[in-house]
């Protein structure tokens, strides 16, 4: 398969069983909404160190939030159901309850609940109020700039974790143009985050590694630097590769926002040093959801 010159390879990215939540942060302004959020989905691109994996999923309108205030919804993955909760209470106890004017909500629904500020009210030191409005409870915590309102708890339900993309180019500006065009219409897309750094990753990994410590070492083979020392993934005209990781609330969500952003990058195309689209798996032994590539964008 080629598209505006750029091939596709016949491959598939390799994604696993998640658990995730979603939250609504408020504030005063956009700003704040966004500071909060900024800090809460930090230190958050892959569960292998961070524990989770985190981003916004979108920015909110007042319509759309519970308080008519300027809102940023994010979302939590992580691998199981515990190891969620306590990431997601301890991002909201150290990142959106110290933040100015911030409140916070449940952003999803399900049939199981963890705790959001469930806990987080026994900061209030005996001074804080429940408040129970159609038949959500809600806790008042008393703070230096005012009162921060959460709501007790959101929901957990399951998602997917590692749909992935390739962009390798002949060059590393035009790979990361091509990725930055991919990233800018895949947050478009409702309940997908791109976890890394702007979305992006440039150091791709594989299972294990030659030091038995580590359980993941460098891609070697899209390594453009050891074409003439490992069994190499590249031709000769290739010199960067860079990666877009999604974590999905359904295999549809990142079925889209793969092929949105795969496309964004064909339109740069072969003219703009954009070669391949290709992606990470491993052998389809490990991950029960497979995006193969060229199904994606038949």
């Amino acid at each position: 398969m080629i598209i505006n010159g750029v091939t596709i390879d016949a491959t598939f990215a390799e994604a696993f069983p998640m658990k995730a939540t979603r939250a609504i942060i408020t504030a005063h302004n956009e700003k704040w909404a966004l500071i909060a959020a900024q800090a809460m989905t930090g230190f958050a691109t892959s569960v292998i160190a961070c524990g989770c994996e985190a981003g916004i999923d979108r920015m909110l309108d007042p319509s759309e939030t519970p308080d008519g205030r300027p809102g940023v919804a994010v979302m939590i993955f992580a691998m199981g159901g515990k190891g969620l909760a306590k990431q997601l209470e301890t991002r909201a106890g150290q990142c959106v309850l110290t933040s100015p004017t911030s409140a916070l909500f449940a952003g999803i629904d399900s049939d199981i609940k963890i705790p959001l500020g469930k806990n987080l009210r026994y900061f209030g030191d005996g001074f804080q109020i429940a408040k129970v409005i159609n038949g959500k409870r809600y806790w008042r915590i008393p703070v230096m700039d005012g009162e921060f309102l959460t709501e007790a708890t959101t929901g957990q339900v399951s998602a997917i974790g590692g749909g992935n993309f390739l962009v390798l180019a002949q060059s590393q500006e035009q790979a990361l143009t091509a990725c930055e065009a991919a990233i800018e219409v895949m947050q478009k897309v409702p309940g997908v985050i791109m976890p890394f750094p702007g979305g992006v990753v440039r150091s791709g990994s594989k299972v294990g590694s030659k030091y038995t410590t580590l359980n993941a070492s460098t891609n070697d083979a899209f390594c453009p630097t050891l074409k003439g020392m490992t069994k190499t993934e590249l031709s000769p005209e290739i010199e960067s590769v860079m990666e877009i990781v999604i974590d999905g609330l359904t295999k549809e969500d990142i079925d889209k926002a793969m092929r949105v952003g795969i496309q964004a990058v064909c339109d740069l195309g072969a003219a703009n040093g954009i070669k391949r689209i290709s992606a990470g798996n491993y052998g389809g032994k490990l991950g029960p959801f497979h995006f193969h590539l060229q199904e994606i964008m038949a």
